[in-house]
């Protein structure tokens, strides 16, 4: 494969910073982008908003949420293009201050009681750049992984940064819930919720270590050797590549949409109207977690030993059965059912998710790789997740869990139907 390291085992010493590196990169922004999620869910609503129902102050908060999906693309842009042009390494050290410098920022945020409109507003502002560094991320992380990868191998590399979710999930969730186990509901709601967004900064300053002491990809480096760059990486995706551009957005949708209605829609709904405990919620939600690591990984098998893209169209497929059964599972008031629901959910999810690490790198050639990874990616976050808990807790006020899963099921077919358009690979 002509992107591709050839003379260098998978194991090797070389290959495994490259993989720490693209895990814990993305561990660390994931986890500033889930303690976000989880915040907005538990403790924003109150915070941050003008007294009103529950439910008002909820879906503010979720708005707020939103405003990083919008800034990602702008972020895919601006870090895709030095990403193209002078490398994945330093922009990838740059996007991960930039999202990390934002969390850490969050901490010291005055509330609504303090300075009133303000304090939304800087919220919002810090949550565009949490979106903004987001948005460079991803897709640096993806060409740092399969660009070092091995023949036979893509796949399996790509999955490692697809594992920052579920283990920043991990650490997001986790902490909050040690903290609520710790903390009363008065110590938690007036200064503990920060303590997530403060220990950021030792996350941020690990993810620095480890990147900063690997080398550019070789598929970067034989882009130099053999022309100029691309002087403007992006307009080269939009005008040689607009069918990878539309059928990968519409490819990365599913997965943001199940990860996001089993997450924070799902804390919410499981707080408020089936009226579990913070903690007892948190906990069933680390158990479920786990299925999706377990998912990531298997599809990354599967991926090599098939392909990518028939992956993830049976993953598609398998959105539509988890869209189906969500309102039987989540409402039959039983923990165990809403534990299976969510376990099944986060498992499948690994199947939509996983191989777009080797997938979407792989629709662009090398010379503006990062630019369409990155964007393709955000803008389907942006579809498949943006407004998804806004929307999902809107259908779930006027219809119960059914609608829910109904969107759940669109949002699969929205993806196997972009996969469809698919079959040309800069892979080999």
């Amino acid at each position: 494969m002509a992107d591709m390291q050839t003379d260098a085992g998978a194991g090797s010493a070389s290959n495994r910073r490259v993989l720490a590196a693209s895990l814990v990169g993305t561990a660390v922004e994931f986890y500033d982008f889930y303690i976000y999620a989880t915040a907005a869910t538990l403790v924003f609503p109150q915070l941050f908003f003008p007294k009103s129902s529950d439910s008002a102050q909820l879906l503010q908060s979720y708005a707020t949420f939103a405003v990083a999906f919008f800034a990602r693309p702008v972020g895919a842009t601006f870090f895709g293009h030095f990403g193209d042009r002078i490398g994945r390494k330093s922009t990838l050290v740059a996007s991960l201050m930039m999202m990390g410098g934002s969390t850490l920022l969050i901490a010291f945020l005055p509330t609504y009681a303090m300075v009133g409109w303000v304090a939304p507003a800087l919220l919002c502002l810090l949550r565009f750049g949490q979106g903004f560094g987001l948005g460079g991320e991803w897709g640096g992380a993806a060409l740092l992984a399969v660009e070092n990868a091995p023949p036979g191998w893509r796949a399996r590399f790509g999955m490692f940064p697809q594992l920052g979710a579920p283990v920043g999930f991990i650490a997001a969730n986790g902490l909050f819930l040690i903290l609520g186990l710790f903390l009363s509901p008065e110590a938690f709601q007036a200064w503990g919720w920060r303590l997530p967004f403060l220990a950021s900064a030792i996350l941020v300053g690990v993810g620095l270590w480890v990147r900063l002491r690997i080398s550019e990809t070789p598929a970067f480096k034989r882009v130099l050797a053999e022309s100029e760059p691309s002087h403007v990486p992006m307009a080269e995706v939009f005008l040689r590549h607009p069918g990878a551009l539309i059928g990968g957005t519409l490819a990365a949708v599913a997965c943001f949409a199940v990860f996001y209605i089993s997450t924070a829609f799902a804390l919410g709904y499981g707080t408020k109207v089936l009226g579990y405990s913070r903690e007892a919620f948190l906990q069933i939600q680390l158990g479920a977690i786990l299925f999706m690591a377990a998912g990531i990984i298997a599809a990354g098998y599967a991926a090599d030993a098939t392909s990518s893209r028939r992956v993830l169209m049976g993953g598609c497929l398998a959105t539509f059965g988890v869209g189906a059964v969500m309102a039987m599972m989540m409402g039959a008031g039983s923990t165990l059912m809403v534990w299976a629901w969510l376990s099944l959910a986060l498992f499948v999810m690994g199947f939509v998710y996983g191989p777009l690490g080797a997938f979407l790198p792989s629709l662009f050639p090398a010379r503006v790789r990062y630019s369409g990874a990155s964007m393709v990616f955000n803008v389907g976050g942006i579809i498949g997740g943006g407004l998804t808990p806004v929307i999902a807790q809107s259908l779930a006020n006027g219809g119960g869990l059914l609608p829910v899963g109904g969107y759940l099921a669109a949002a699969g077919a929205l993806s196997f139907g972009g996969l469809l358009m698919l079959r040309k690979s800069y892979a080999d």
